[in-house]
């Protein structure tokens, strides 16, 4: 690759270097050249998790506002807050690493031979797929929502409680609980698997990177739909005076669109993506032995 040969230059001895003590600007070790090259090829991979934290971004804004609309009562004198929905993606995600653990990885180990059960990959990619699922029928729910407030006269009274279950979000955020168990897991364990061992702390740092511009990319997401969709009235999918005239759905399934093709990008990343070597240690020092280990994939 182009982009391997640059770097190995950065290695090269060249007229006016000094090997005994070089310019870290002008020469490297090769050690040193190949965990940048190794953090270099988990970027791919950490960009893909960024459309993901979009889409769980919403259970904090959008399914909040979905829920507040929404009969809450469990008894008539008492309904729980709103902004308590988000405990069916806690308790969701919780059973999901439990049932995982025990349940899942013995039985995957059987046929993959892989002591994770699966690789860290495929967990992610199952999480992305479990997350288009979650957006998806967070659309339909919403369109529920909205037949309801229709067929009882709410569309124009958005602070009116509407009569249809706030359990009715149950689905939505119960499957984004699952999907953070496959892949929040599956992206740490792929930094800290991936990442050269000088480097595992920056590696756990691209992670929460990838979670705070997955929240940014969030807010410029709803800056364009309310640029592009408002209509001649001043309308658009997402109104300032209630979801009951907008078209939520429609932003639910766009992010359900821009997660399928997040999801071609990610495998299409995947299949291609070069594992970092199996370093191989000493049984006296448990230090790393043999060129393999210096030179990564270039033995």
């Amino acid at each position: 690759m182009a982009t391997s040969w640059f770097l190995d230059k950065a290695a090269i001895v060249t007229e006016g270097d000094d090997p005994k003590s070089p310019n870290l600007w002008r020469l490297n070790t090769v050690h040193r050249v190949e965990e940048l090259k190794s953090v270099i090829r988990m970027g791919p991979i950490w960009a893909a998790g960024i459309i993901l934290i979009t889409a769980y971004a919403q259970q904090n804004t959008f399914s909040l506002q979905q829920a507040k609309t929404m009969d809450r009562h469990l008894t008539r004198s008492f309904q729980i807050p709103a902004g308590s929905m988000s405990v069916f993606t806690m308790t969701s995600m919780l059973a999901t690493i439990a049932l995982y653990d025990r349940i899942f990885i013995p039985i995957a180990r059987k046929f993959t031979g892989l002591d994770r059960g699966i690789s860290f990959l495929h967990r992610m990619g199952i999480g992305f797929v479990i997350s288009i699922l979650a957006s998806l029928a967070a659309g339909f729910i919403e369109v529920k929502r909205k037949h309801v407030a229709l067929a009882h006269g709410l569309i124009n009274m958005p602070h009116t409680t509407i009569p249809i279950s706030v359990f009715w979000l149950v689905p939505q955020y119960s499957l984004h609980g699952i999907a953070e168990a496959f892949m929040s897991i599956g992206h740490l364990e792929f930094f800290y698997d991936q990442a050269p061992e000088s480097m595992r702390s920056s590696a756990m740092a691209l992670f929460w990177t990838a979670i705070s511009l997955g929240n940014y990319v969030s807010t410029f997401l709803v800056i364009l739909v309310h640029k592009f969709s408002a209509g001649p009235g001043g309308s658009n999918w997402l109104p300032d005076d209630g979801l009951n005239k907008g078209r939520l759905e429609y932003f639910y399934w766009l992010i359900t669109l821009l997660q399928i093709v997040n999801l071609v990008y990610y495998i299409f990343c995947a299949k291609f993506y070069t594992f970092k070597p199996i370093e191989i240690h000493s049984k006296a020092d448990g230090k790393p032995t043999g060129d393999g280990v210096e030179l990564g994939g270039h033995v």
